[in-house]
């Protein structure tokens, strides 16, 4: 009901001018010379003055039909977001939520608008109240509004959102397991419904991958992609994986993830156990970048790729540098098609090429983890790489000339730009030519 009378403004809009009044007397003091103890009392009164405005204007939105009406707009929020130039989606969740706390959650709506919780900590108790049994006695429901409007005075949002999901077993634990059995059978449904994954190719080399997981699922391959990025105790600075950005070690920890799957395990295709094949020609596995080759043009090709260096072609149909083909020949999941002059088929992922499972053993028992200089993945996560006699030029697969290197230097050390050097710890050494 309306308390304005005829030549009376509503008393809230009368406090909503009064503030802003009082904040246009005060627009040009900047708050660099406040003492330290103003600005920590000016921090937390300006966010208390922000959670009650903002719960204000969601209590007018949530009161709003009469003038969607006459506006003509479809609701309180859409005519707000046109009339302020604001997104629509903001004031939509502010009328939302006003709607719950005028309605439902009183309690909550209450803390709010007293300025003893913000906003985003109501938004986190409405939807775990929300999200309580709809069977559940009305009494129980009572008592967990009023315990999370408490513990609110203890807790950041993430965390309330964790009380939230538990707050069953303080306030009736005799129902708490079968209503998150529930809750969590529901919740699993939901994010298989919404699981999706595709694929959008930027035209430079590169694909942008977009999924959505399910939690555990993620979890898993956070998990696995950590193991090949995050080894290591304490980070080294010398090392070239270390410098990497979080982000991009774990893309690298992606396509090594990928590379290392086990062919065996996949599920049959054409028949035939699913394998990606490269197809080079003889001449393209065994040549390399000529000495003194830097990264400028060569005759006929793009930026960084000098004379001979070559093409090939996957059964996937992308074309990569012969460089990328030969590192992949050193790796189980990839499949060498060799070709002569004819075009006939020389090799067809000869096993030979490969060391077995026992001189992996031997590998990782002598060398214990990458071996190029200042990194120390373990061995668990390296790839046996033939040090001094490449087997596209007829190298032999001995445990002699066997050395583990981490996927990322595996990649340096089949990059044409790239110098290696043996030191005398029998470490490796990857330098950029210039």
């Amino acid at each position: 009901m309306s308390i304005t009378t005829p030549g009376r403004q509503h008393p809230l809009l009368t406090a909503v001018r009064a503030a802003e009044v009082a904040f246009d007397e005060v627009a040009g003091v900047d708050p660099l010379f406040a003492s330290v103890e103003e600005k920590s009392r000016l921090l937390v009164e300006l966010t208390r003055l922000t959670a009650r405005l903002t719960a204000l204007r969601g209590q007018v939105l949530a009161v709003g039909e009469d003038l969607a009406v006459q506006t003509g707009t479809r609701d309180a929020a859409t005519w707000l977001a046109v009339e302020t130039r604001t997104a629509r989606r903001e004031a939509g969740h502010d009328q939302h939520l006003g709607v719950a706390l005028r309605e439902q959650w009183t309690a909550v709506g209450e803390a709010v608008a007293a300025g003893r919780i913000t906003w985003e900590q109501a938004a986190v108790l409405v939807h775990a109240l929300d999200d309580l049994p709809p069977d559940l006695d009305p009494e129980l429901r009572g008592k967990a509004e009023a315990h999370l409007v408490a513990e609110a005075g203890h807790f950041d949002p993430p965390a309330l959102r964790r009380l939230g999901r538990h707050v069953l077993e303080v306030v009736a634990p005799d129902v708490a397991d079968a209503a998150e059995e529930k809750a969590l059978l529901a919740e699993e449904a939901r994010a298989r419904a919404a699981t999706r994954l595709s694929f959008r190719p930027r035209g430079d080399g590169s694909t942008d991958l977009h999924a959505r997981l399910p939690d555990h699922v993620a979890s898993r391959l956070r998990v696995y992609l950590d193991a090949y990025t995050s080894p290591r105790r304490t980070p080294s600075l010398d090392s070239d994986v270390d410098r990497l950005p979080l982000t991009r070690r774990r893309g690298e920890a992606f396509c090594a993830l990928l590379e290392h799957i086990p062919a065996d395990g996949l599920p049959q295709h054409g028949g035939t156990a699913t394998t990606v094949m490269v197809t080079l020609t003889l001449d393209q596995l065994r040549t390399s970048l000529g000495p003194g080759l830097g990264p400028g043009l060569g005759p006929g090709l793009g930026p960084g790729l000098g004379p001979g260096l070559g093409l090939a072609e996957t059964s996937t149909g992308e074309t990569i540098t012969a460089a990328e083909a030969r590192r992949l020949a050193c790796t189980a999941g990839i499949l060498p098609v060799v070709l002569g002059g004819t075009s006939e088929i020389l090799d067809l992922g000869r096993t030979r090429r490969l060391f077995s499972p026992a001189q992996r053993k031997a590998l990782a028992l002598r060398d214990r983890h990458c071996q190029a200089d200042g990194c120390d993945i373990p061995a668990a996560w390296c790839e046996a790489h033939h040090a001094t006699h490449p087997w596209n030029r007829g190298g032999r697969t001995d445990l002699q000339d066997g050395l583990l290197l981490c996927s990322f230097h595996h990649h340096q050390a089949h990059n044409p730009h790239h110098d290696q050097r043996h030191l005398p710890t029998g470490a490796v050494r990857y330098t950029r030519r210039t």
